[in-house]
């Protein structure tokens, strides 16, 4: 008797526990969903087995770019009760409640944007284990973009280049930028003015004066659009030599304006000082040094022409006494 392969065995027990009610297999959309901000949410889950005593669903949650096993339950239904859970528990609920029949379809109500992930629902009915039990649900929360942010760098003097950036904080699917200069103006030549839809940067080359203007950006999605407007002046080179020229001299001039106050304020102190004045103790050159004898005085003043007498009030006579001695 010939052996029946093993895949072939596999396949007709499968169909066998298929027919007899003891599989059990979870259908979702294979496509992403999107809703809008605000809106409620229905993603689809049917199921195929045959519900009994230790039947249970469960929807759990993924946040973006985080695997599977990271995610975390937001609902529970078993021994014939719902229970949500987690910080969405406020606004989960299930489209049919007992899901018993077949449909486990969840509904989330006014719906943020931390809801964009992926939602897993799961089956589970013991011992229906022989298939799978698990779907996944790719949602997408549709956000209009926010007010975008306008800049500005680079040298925007004649024959420059300059570089204007555009970006909204918020915005899903993430928007697209679009610049424009407003106004009536010459076509600019071609590769003078690239921009980046996706970056939202707008580069300018070669500027001219009829460069200069208002420069509107507009981020867009399918939810809607915003905009922001930038103002881009181009001057001449010699202006800005000019510019700097006139600094140079204010500066020079406030230097000299500095230089003279406090010349005049150091000549306005000295003139404060008061003069010298000789006093009742002081020295002066034309006195008489003592032990000096009034005839070299005389003599002295006589070498100048001025000879005069000395009084005799002034004139001092030593005699010695003649009288003995009494011992």
């Amino acid at each position: 008797m010939a052996e029946l392969p093993g895949p072939f065995l596999c396949g007709a027990l499968l169909g066998f526990l298929c027919l007899s009610g003891l599989a059990v297999e979870v259908k979702v959309p294979t496509e992403p969903l999107s809703t809008p901000l605000g809106k409620t949410a229905e993603l689809t889950c049917t199921y195929s087995t045959s519900v009994g005593d230790s039947f249970a669903l469960e929807w759990s949650f993924v946040q973006p770019g985080k695997p599977i096993s990271e995610s975390h339950p937001i609902l529970y239904f078993t021994n014939g009760q719902l229970y949500p859970t987690g910080s969405k528990s406020k606004r989960v609920s299930l489209l049919q409640n007992p899901p018993t029949a077949g449909v486990a379809t969840l509904k989330l109500t006014d719906i943020h944007p931390s809801d964009t992930g992926t939602y897993l629902c799961q089956v589970n009915n013991p011992p229906d284990f022989y298939t799978n039990g698990l779907g996944l649900i790719n949602l997408t929360v549709l956000v209009p973009p926010s007010n975008p942010l306008c800049s500005q760098s680079g040298r925007t003097s004649v024959g420059g280049s300059t570089a204007l950036r555009c970006s909204s904080s918020e915005g899903a699917p993430k928007p697209v930028y679009n610049w424009v200069h407003l106004g009536s103006f010459p076509t600019p030549s071609p590769g003078s003015m690239v921009q980046d839809e996706v970056s939202g940067q707008l580069i300018l080359t070669n500027l001219s004066l009829t460069s200069s203007g208002t420069y509107r950006c507009v981020a867009t999605n399918q939810m809607g659009s915003a905009s922001c407007e930038l103002t881009l002046s181009v001057t001449e080179p010699s202006q800005g030599r000019v510019a700097g020229a006139l600094i140079g001299v204010l500066l020079v001039m406030l230097l000299l304006s500095v230089a003279a106050f406090c010349l005049i304020r150091f000549h306005k102190e000295r003139g404060k000082k008061p003069k010298e004045t000789y006093g009742g103790s002081d020295l002066r050159e034309d006195a008489i040094a003592p032990g000096i004898s009034e005839h070299t005085s005389m003599r002295a003043d006589s070498s100048k022409g001025f000879l005069e007498r000395p009084s005799s009030a002034s004139t001092v006579t030593t005699t010695k006494s003649k009288l003995p001695m009494i011992v």
